[in-house]
């Protein structure tokens, strides 16, 4: 029962035998854990440099986190298979939040060989669902003029870039959250090669092994190449498109790695052909595949000009429609994995906005499942998860 008399419910599935004190645990919990925020904690209207610099706009409560059967992934035991992917977590501040509200893989945002300031505002508008379908990559996806009623589950879209700070920062910084991390969670450190005109393959290849051995150095326990971003350069955005090129990079990865499981980070792939090529380029290289990044679509405003100014005409999109999207490529990934026998496990992302979603991602055979801009409005979503489904 809520303050003003409003009755709630509450529903939580339990798989399996997960013990007498769990259950106690999870049932004590669903009783306790705060609704969305009214507004997120990433300020929309502040750049993404003030976001990092102001930290999360969190004032609490702290729900508990329900205690959860502990599972593997990639040889670690964790609570969940449950994250953030690359996207909130751009500091030890950011960092400390989501892992104490029971986000068990925790991806430390993109980092790079030099410093890189992010785009300038605006950065995240939200769309209007009629002005085109949001599966159609052709059509102009048109913005709202007001903040949607739901804004956890409407379709937005980013334009941020891959801002990185120097590496002398990240350096530091990531020492620090992997020291924050709880009983039962991993941090995953996503990297980005940096390609200017002149940059030949090699030299991009390198810069992505050379970011690797650091990333594993400063405290990483899993690397996740990023080889997808939906507004930048071609080159550091479709790596995923070139799966030659891309397995290139993933080998010399692979070697600085050492020990370390690594990952891959692509968007979307409408043709299996070309993701099962990918895939089995892959197979033996990587532990695993990360999909999808933000389908990159043309963004417009009411006039039809570029809703996010000159020269960045193209942005990812976010939350809502994502997920039909993401979902699709999820199982035609999973398809092909158990159909050609590969040794890769997919981790999904995209449109993660519910612990439903969640459960839809794990029973399409993910391995595990990464939300992004939902945390923003829900940092709970976690903890709703393993409400649902501790097995999780």
């Amino acid at each position: 029962m809520q303050d003003d008399g409003t009755r709630v419910g509450v529903r939580c599935t339990f798989k399996g035998d997960v013990g007498l004190s769990v259950a106690h645990d999870i049932l004590s919990a669903a009783l306790t854990v705060p609704p969305p925020l009214t507004a997120p904690v990433y300020r929309l209207n502040y750049t993404f440099e003030q976001n990092a610099a102001e930290g999360p706009a969190f004032s609490g409560p702290y729900a508990d986190v329900p205690a959860t059967p502990m599972k593997d992934f990639l040889g670690y035991r964790v609570a969940s298979r449950v994250g953030v992917a690359a996207s909130l977590l751009v500091n030890e501040r950011w960092f400390e939040l989501y892992s104490r509200l029971g986000f068990d893989l925790l991806t430390y945002k993109t980092i790079r060989s030099r410093e890189r300031i992010a785009h300038p505002l605006p950065n995240w508008l939200y769309l209007d669902a009629q002005t085109g379908p949001a599966s159609a990559a052709a059509v102009p996806l048109q913005t709202m003029n007001i903040m949607p009623t739901s804004p956890l589950t409407t379709t937005a879209a980013g334009s941020i870039g891959m801002p990185s700070s120097p590496p002398e920062v990240w350096r530091h910084d990531i020492r620090n959250c992997r020291a924050r991390l709880r009983p039962g969670q991993v941090m995953i450190v996503s990297v980005v090669g940096t390609a200017d005109a002149g940059t030949s393959e090699a030299a991009f290849a390198e810069d992505f092994a050379g970011l690797t051995a650091e990333a594993r150095e400063a405290g990483a326990q899993v690397v996740e190449l990023n080889f997808s971003c939906p507004n930048v350069g071609r080159r550091e955005s479709e790596v995923y498109r070139d799966a030659e090129a891309a397995a290139r990079i993933a080998r010399a990865a692979r070697a600085a790695a050492e020990s370390l499981p690594l990952l891959v980070k692509i968007g979307p792939i409408e043709e299996r052909d070309r993701m099962a090529d990918l895939l089995r380029r892959l197979d033996g290289v990587v532990d695993g595949v990360v999909m999808i990044n933000a389908p990159s679509r043309a963004i417009v405003n009411a006039a039809g000009g570029p809703a996010f100014g000159a020269g960045r005409e193209r942005a990812g999109m976010m939350g809502g429609a994502v997920f039909d999207i993401a979902l699709r490529c999820v199982r035609d990934a999973v398809g092909i994995v158990r159909r050609d026998g590969l040794s890769l496990h997919v981790l999904a992302v995209g449109g993660v906005t519910s612990p439903e979603r969640i459960s839809a991602f794990f029973d399409a055979g993910a391995y595990a499942v990464l939300a992004a801009s939902a945390c923003a409005w829900d940092p709970y979503l976690a903890i709703r998860a393993k409400l649902l489904d501790p097995t999780l």
